[in-house]
């Protein structure tokens, strides 16, 4: 538009992706606290002189000031990044290690999947992602632990959460035994689709530790009931996305011990403290 000009505004934002744009520049995906998903310009960010290129790397929490209409009713669609400061650059931490990082990857695939409409503002999800990435950092809980907490929540902000409780076609309360993706989560025999999956009870009562943040019984549960627990929780968000995410077959899911013996896992005594969330970024 002719005689628009840009105007600067500024946000924290995670940085979910980075893309290669012609020989020096970088397009920026960006999860923003208050304007939502964007992508902006680094103008000159590959060159060895640039004065924020490592800022703006995968997994990193950064502070911006950016050029362009934050409501994107002018202009191009790409704002320009002017100004970046790190607020804590988490992606250094994950590079020498694999399971941490392609569980960040998954997340932060997720949080752009999660995200659709650009410059729609998700404060919940934003912050899910960021705790999830303080999380990995600092080792919290197993990095496949923290994966499948942030996937469930996530779904949970999109209206996707698979029900765990009660049944998902009739309501009736129960702790029931299948579990259909189509359906929605735990069905009750009278309303049990062909094909409906029999996990153990325990990977559900971990579904539902992971949605409630307790803590105490999701560290405590043997691989075996995390695999099988990440097998559902992956096929549920993949079926409501339409569409495989890339990054999740990469996740360092982990081998059983041969031999290991059961791990004696407590009951569980209500909701413990929110759960942190996850973020990855993906670099193309």
């Amino acid at each position: 538009m002719a005689g628009y000009r840009r105007q600067l505004y500024r946000d924290d934002a995670v940085v979910l992706r980075v893309q290669k744009l012609g020989e020096s520049d970088r397009i920026i995906t960006l999860f923003t606290r208050r304007h939502g998903r964007l992508r902006a310009v680094a103008r000159g960010v590959r060159r060895t002189t640039s004065r924020f290129g490592a800022r703006l790397e995968p997994f990193g929490h950064v502070d911006l000031q950016l050029a362009g209409d934050p409501k994107g009713n002018q202009g191009s669609s790409l704002h320009t990044v002017s100004q970046v400061e790190a607020i804590e650059l988490y992606g250094k931490r994950f590079l020498g290690d694999y399971p941490r990082y392609t569980a960040a990857s998954a997340i932060a695939e997720t949080a752009e999947r999660l995200t659709p409409v650009e410059r729609e503002p998700s404060l919940r999800l934003f912050q899910l992602t960021l705790g999830a990435m303080k999380s990995l950092a600092r080792g919290d809980h197993a990095t496949t632990l923290v994966l499948d907490a942030y996937l469930l929540r996530g779904m949970s902000f999109a209206g996707w959460a698979p029900a765990l409780t009660a049944c998902a076609v009739c309501g009736e309360p129960g702790g029931h035994r299948a579990f259909s993706v189509p359906a929605g989560g735990a069905v009750c025999p009278d309303c049990r689709p062909p094909g409906a999956a029999h996990p153990a009870p325990a990977t559900l009562t971990l579904m539902s530790a992971l949605t409630t943040g307790d803590w105490a019984y999701a560290d405590a549960a043997e691989t075996a009931v995390r695999r099988e627990c990440s097998g559902l929780v992956a096929a549920h968000l993949q079926w409501h996305l339409e569409r495989a995410l890339r990054s999740l077959p990469l996740v360092d899911r982990g081998a059983p011990a041969p031999g290991a013996g059961p791990r004696v896992v407590p009951p569980r005594t209500g909701a413990g403290p929110a759960a942190a969330g996850v973020n990855r970024e993906m670099t193309e």
